[in-house]
């Protein structure tokens, strides 16, 4: 644990100067191979590579590792299988670290692969039929990235290996280059859960809070911005994918902030909001701005780790209950709680000189300022960009503002100063985070010069969406409202994304089944499938007959006993 927190100050420093040093004439990489095993003249071979992205993003993976892993030692004390569980999320971890380091496709489908598996046993870690449902969606949704992640493995020996970090400059627009980049556009947009595979990230929230804090922030829905981030010089040669990515981003974004806002549920409610920030990354970069798109990765991980801490307390002072409208008065009876709930939503918002503020209204400037884009799609950015400020406030309304709804019993309090300390760190990222990280991607001023109005755009934002959530939060009282609750069923479905993905997966397992029978030779579907149904329809008279073959057994053994006796 303390060693995460070593690691990750390390790698800061480290991102720091190899940042400085990339300035000036020397792009300084490290490319480290450790040679596995070698049989004459094949050998296996382990490769890292190592530059200011991969330390800055690792820096950022440890500290929030650290963080959560001290968070869930008090937050789940009362579990008994606790030490499986820290396990299990070391080994996310490691899934992830290996990911990030690794130029080689080989490498990084372990981490690929290793991140679905573990998350899947994270998401039924408490054994209910709702974990269970939600856990087979999220794999075989993930299965399909997979599947791309293998294809994109294939195509990629045109250029006679897989480390594709040596052939990204090579890659003209041809039909190889394109192909490899559709792969890898679809095993992120799977990972990173863009439309239309954006049913299983809602659907992963029946995970631990510690785990859903970790996935949301820097592991497992990161992992395909991140492997598109490394691939953006296929993009400057393959401009045929930009307006499909642009559109799906676009739409992940607005929809994910239009069901927010109808939404009851807190941690559904914070998925939704990582399905918006993922979607206003994935745009962000199919427009240009991989570095924006980096930089806004990294704080959004900071404040969202935040938040999910912060809503797991509240879940577990309010005895489980996750329905905001029967919540209400943290800030009163859980000031610090309170605080760093605030300061995380602000933060998700844009606020001024939070950590979210310094990356967002830097790609809403950027995005003005170059004004070379379509005018519907910068209408859809600012109005899903509206839409995270109006839910956020009206998320503030019912859980700190609000007047107490739930039991008269309550558990609220700020008692646990094991679980505050772990939130200590993250609170200190989220003050003065932006800015360090800033002055490292962005060393030198960027001077944006665009008309009174468009400059005071994201702050007008802030006013009118606080406005909208605020209005939202009243609305619910009102009579005329409840008759128009239909809405709520309507726009808090996904646009009917989980019942297509639900379909989806019920009539893929029973194809599976019948394609597995197809896929059987005539011994094992005639002997082998004939001794089990044997054994299981029989079970009984196997029983019945084994039990008898063991009072034989015995009989014959005393029998044998007293023969060599009298003989003796």
């Amino acid at each position: 644990m303390n060693l995460c927190f070593i690691l990750s100050v390390f790698f800061f420093l480290m991102s720091f100067f190899f940042f400085w040093v990339s300035l000036g004439c020397i792009n300084l990489i490290y490319f480290i191979e450790f040679n596995i095993l070698s049989i004459n003249s094949c050998s296996i071979v382990m490769t890292m590579y190592f530059d200011w992205m991969t330390f800055m993003f690792l820096s950022v993976v440890f500290f929030i590792s650290f963080s959560v892993i001290c968070y869930s030692n008090y937050y789940m004390m009362d579990d008994l299988n606790i030490n499986r569980f820290i396990l299990m999320v070391f080994l996310f971890v490691f899934s992830m670290i290996l990911l990030v380091i690794s130029p080689n496709l080989i490498s990084i489908l372990l981490g690929w692969d290793g991140l679905g598996l573990i998350s899947y046993c994270l998401v039924i870690y408490y054994q209910n039929i709702k974990s269970f449902n939600s856990g087979l969606l999220t794999i075989l949704m993930n299965r399909v990235g997979d599947v791309a992640l293998l294809l994109s493995i294939a195509w990629l020996m045109n250029y006679g290996g897989w480390n594709y970090i040596f052939f990204l400059n090579f890659m003209y627009s041809n039909f190889n280059s394109s192909m490899i980049l559709f792969f890898i556009m679809l095993a992120c947009f799977t990972k990173s859960a863009q439309i239309p595979f954006s049913s299983w990230l809602p659907a992963a929230m029946a995970a631990p809070t510690p785990v859903s804090s970790l996935v949301h922030s820097s592991t497992l829905v990161t992992a395909g911005v991140y492997l598109l981030i490394r691939f953006k010089n296929l993009f400057f040669v393959n401009s045929s994918f930009i307006f499909w990515g642009v559109l799906c981003s676009v739409l992940t974004m607005f929809m994910s902030g239009l069901n927010a806002n109808f939404e009851t549920d807190l941690k559904k409610i914070i998925a939704l909001s990582t399905l918006s920030q993922l979607g206003f990354m994935m745009s962000v970069m199919f427009l240009g701005g991989f570095n924006l798109a980096f930089f806004h990765l990294l704080t959004h991980a900071l404040f969202k780790a935040l938040l999910f801490m912060c809503a797991g307390v509240i879940i577990h002072n309010f005895n489980n209950l996750q329905d905001i409208r029967l919540m209400g008065c943290v800030g009163k009876y859980s000031p610090f709680m309170g605080v760093c709930f605030m300061f995380a939503n602000f933060s998700l918002c844009g606020f001024p000189f939070m950590v979210g503020f310094y990356s967002k209204d830097l790609i809403l400037e950027m995005m003005l300022f170059i004004n070379n884009y379509n005018i519907l799609l910068m209408v859809l950015i600012f109005f899903s960009t509206l839409l995270t400020i109006c839910y956020t406030f009206r998320l503030i309304m019912f859980v700190i503002l609000n007047n107490y709804n739930s039991l008269s019993l309550n558990f609220l309090n700020d008692k646990s100063w094991g679980i505050n300390l772990s939130l200590v760190g993250l609170m200190i990222m989220i003050i003065f985070g932006g800015s360090m990280i800033s002055w490292i991607i962005i060393p030198t001023s960027s001077l944006i010069f665009l008309s009174v109005y468009l400059k005071i755009l994201p702050l007008v934002m802030i006013c009118l969406g606080s406005f909208m959530g605020y209005t939202l939060f009243f609305l619910k009282f009102s009579s005329k409202f409840k008759k128009m609750m239909f809405l709520k069923n309507v726009f808090s479905l996904m646009w009917f994304l989980p019942v297509v993905s639900s379909s989806v997966v019920k009539v893929s397992v029973q194809l599976s089944s019948s394609f597995n029978k197809m896929d059987q030779n005539w011994v094992e579907f005639s002997v082998s499938n004939k001794i089990v149904d044997l054994i299981k329809f029989k079970g009984c008279k196997i029983d019945t007959m084994f039990f008898n073959f063991n009072k034989l057994i015995n009989l014959f053994v005393v029998l044998m006993f007293f023969w060599i006796f009298f003989i003796i």
